[in-house]
């Protein structure tokens, strides 16, 4: 049978997916049905979404472009449904209803699902839910993972709890409401400086950390923690945000609250995309352990520790650049956000391209000691980020 490719360069739901393919035998059914009825169904998504359904043909690009996809008076998403709407929608066929609701976001067939007991058989249908699932999921993660009845189980298992792939390494999930790529990049799998030297790193256990083990910052004049991570892991199409993800060990920090550090995110060989400077420790967290003392603050010369006013370490970390903070997760770690970076839909097409990241603290002597650190997260963007 012949096929037709629906495409959307903006969208995220991008034409290399083999299953975005529909039949000329099925769009030919959908193009049977009341023009008004396919925009009754349209209206629960999005424009961005309402636009990739119209490229399905003319007579779907009619539908969804009507003035009906607009009128929520046929049927109220928030407040329930009219009678004659879902007495409508209920006389579709289930695989027709499931065929249009598939190119719309997770988040939206939910919305759509609350019509009525038939258009919510639809809207969790494999057919749905497989669509919103990364095609290459079976060879990213174990198959324990994918143990479930349905794709909709699936789907959810992965948005509401990460697993562990790439030998525990790294562990991955979906963002809940519109299906994206999401990582965290342990501290085995990040390049860190003297990890390998006990005297200044030490590898450990951490019952909160999702991982087999963390790094311990013992003492370092020296930071430097850099990683990356290839586009063709991540969704096309989507603006990112990596953090670093860290807590302070019970005994206490030193250095990691006064002095800021350079955090670097880009495409690998080009400029940086993202540029900031962040602190490891919220600003005027002063160490614990003996490390200050009243008003001062020792400071390491290279050779020895003198100790200055608190108000002189101020002075000096006052600039004009803006730094980020850890804020506290919820789960027992603190997160620091490194920068932002786009993942296009047609500049990482070579799987070989990759996104670094790194954290630099190397200019100044003072000694930094404390962290515990877990892991980078990369996460799609949220509203305001």
């Amino acid at each position: 049978m012949k096929q037709i490719q629906v495409s959307d360069s903006n969208s995220g739901l991008g034409s290399s997916r083999n299953d975005e393919i529909v039949s000329i035998g099925a769009s030919a059914r959908l193009d049977t049905l009341p023009e008004d009825c396919i925009s009754m169904v349209v209206s629960h998504t999005s424009p961005r979404d309402a636009c990739v359904v119209a490229s399905v043909s003319k007579t779907l690009k009619s539908a969804a472009e009507s003035d009906l996809e607009n009128d929520m008076e046929q049927i109220q998403v928030g407040g329930g449904s009219s009678r004659n709407g879902a007495a409508r929608l209920d006389t579709l066929p289930e695989d027709c209803i499931s065929m249009v609701v598939s190119h719309t976001s997770p988040r939206d067939a939910c919305v759509v699902a609350s019509v009525s007991k038939t258009v919510k058989s639809a809207a969790e249908s494999d057919l749905v839910w497989d669509k919103f699932l990364p095609p290459e999921l079976s060879s990213l993660v174990p198959p324990r993972s994918l143990d479930f009845s349905s794709k909709k189980e699936i789907y959810m298992s992965l948005a509401n709890d990460s697993v562990l792939i790439d030998d525990g390494k790294k562990s991955f999930w979906l963002e809940k409401g519109s299906g994206k790529k999401c990582y965290m990049l342990s501290a085995m799998d990040l390049k860190i400086t003297w990890s390998d030297c006990p005297a200044y790193w030490k590898w450990k256990k951490d019952p909160e950390s999702k991982f087999e083990k963390v790094a311990k910052l013992r003492h370092v004049c020296w930071f430097e923690i850099r990683g990356k991570i290839s586009c063709g892991m991540l969704s096309k199409g989507t603006h990112y945000s990596v953090y670093a993800v860290l807590k302070i060990g019970g005994s206490g920090s030193r250095g990691l609250d006064d002095t800021p550090m350079e955090a670097l995110v880009g495409f690998a060989g080009e400029e940086a995309a993202s540029k900031t400077f962040v602190l490891l420790e919220p600003k005027g967290t002063y160490p614990r352990g003996g490390y200050s003392s009243g008003s001062f603050r020792e400071v390491s010369t290279g050779c020895s520790w003198i100790e200055i006013p608190v108000e002189e370490v101020e002075e000096e970390r006052e600039t004009d650049r803006s730094v980020e903070e850890p804020k506290e997760r919820g789960d027992g770690w603190s997160e620091v956000k490194l920068g932002n970076f786009y993942n296009g839909d047609g500049g990482c097409d070579d799987d070989g391209n990759e996104i670094e990241f790194s954290i630099m603290g190397t200019e100044q002597e003072d000694w930094k000691s404390g962290l515990i650190f877990q892991g980078i997260e990369i996460r799609p963007m949220n509203e305001g980020d």
